[in-house]
């Protein structure tokens, strides 16, 4: 895929398809013939009915969500789920969080207005701690299956032996991957890194999950009644899931190293990770603080070891037509999101600026 775009490295909202974008944009003030834009159909129309039904089937032939699952468009993001998890889970009991970086931290705060939290375990910030400390009788277990801002990831989920139900945030690696559902009670996550504008939230929840909600949980927050309802109890972010259903028409035409689809996505994201952390780790004047075995494939964040140089590194960058590489000002250094939207090419010509900048300023 070659684009005459710069290539933005943003962690969300993120880089889109250019082909999605592009139909967008020629459907923009009228969909399919109907004489309106999807910004402007009612959502109980059957047009509307039509773009919801598609991209639930999608997403759950792209994911193999089990029957048992139900798929939930919301609204929220992932910092509202922190609340509308406990809300509908806790039962005002236990909840058990593993603390990975920013965002399960994040988590395990918001919990605690509505629940008994204890951190199981807690990691640096650079590795996935092993020794967790878990309750029998936890409503839940939570965890942030990729750390955007720290750039840390589980590359496999944590199977649970005492049958407490795990929920996983997973914004910025959704859809860049299978999910092993065996594993999962209930998963999150934000649209705006892999799927489409910011304002969708996607919420996978298990069957028997449902039906727990405290009495403080608002309506429109409550997964059975947005599962009654088929994501349409109140008026669902119609523009996002559209979009979003065009990234999953998308993914599946996807083809990759002989392979098409989510699993063509995958291979082409383990590609780019592997190009970038190699060309990272071959240098004196780059690093990545994160421990090999649980590097993202999403976000890479990294640093140069003379820092003085941080500011000239992103003017020539953008210069290069490469955008958004600042690192979270939590943490500072530099990040580069390489969601499914990033083509190789993308990565290719980070690393050669990288190899650039470094022959100039080393």
């Amino acid at each position: 895929m070659t684009s005459s775009r710069p290539f933005n490295f943003s962690a969300g909202p993120a880089t889109l398809p250019e082909p999605v974008l592009r139909q967008v944009a020629a459907e923009m003030l009228d969909w399919h013939g109907s004489g309106m834009s999807v910004m402007e159909m009612s959502h109980r129309g059957k047009e509307f009915g039509s773009i919801l039904e598609a991209a639930q089937a999608d997403l759950r032939e792209l994911l193999v969500v089990p029957p048992h699952f139900h798929i939930l468009f919301m609204q929220g993001g992932g910092l509202g789920e922190n609340a509308i998890v406990p809300l509908n889970l806790s039962r005002g009991g236990k909840v058990d969080a593993v603390v990975t970086g920013s965002w399960s931290r994040k988590s395990a705060a918001e919990a605690r207005r509505y629940a008994d939290v204890q951190v199981a375990a807690e990691g640096d910030g650079r590795s996935i701690p092993t020794d967790w400390r878990l309750r029998d009788d936890a409503a839940y277990v939570h965890v942030c299956t990729n750390e955007t801002i720290d750039g840390v990831e589980f590359h496999e989920l944590p199977r649970l032996a005492n049958g407490v139900p795990l929920v996983i945030d997973c914004s910025s690696h959704l859809l860049s991957r299978p999910i092993d559902w065996d594993r999962v009670g209930l998963a999150f996550g934000g649209a705006q890194k892999n799927i489409g504008p910011a304002g969708l939230t996607l919420v996978f929840v298990r069957e028997d999950l449902l039906g727990h909600a405290l009495d403080i949980c608002p309506t429109a927050f409550n997964y059975a009644t947005v599962a009654a309802n088929h994501s349409m109890y109140n008026t669902p972010p119609t523009f996002g899931i559209y979009v979003a259903g065009l990234v999953f028409q998308w993914v599946k035409g996807l083809e990759y190293a002989g392979k098409r689809g989510l699993a063509a996505v995958e291979q082409r994201n383990i590609d780019k990770a592997a190009l970038l952390y190699a060309a990272l780790d071959a240098s004196g004047f780059y690093e990545n603080r994160v421990d090999a075995g649980c590097r993202s494939r999403m976000n890479v964040p990294f640093f140069l070891r003379d820092e003085s140089l941080n500011d000239r590194f992103l003017a020539e960058a953008k210069a290069a037509g490469l955008l958004q590489l600042k690192g979270h000002k939590s943490v500072g250094g530099m990040r580069a999101s390489l969601y499914n939207a990033m083509p190789l090419e993308g990565v290719q010509a980070l690393v050669g600026f990288l190899k650039d900048f470094e022959a100039r300023h080393g």
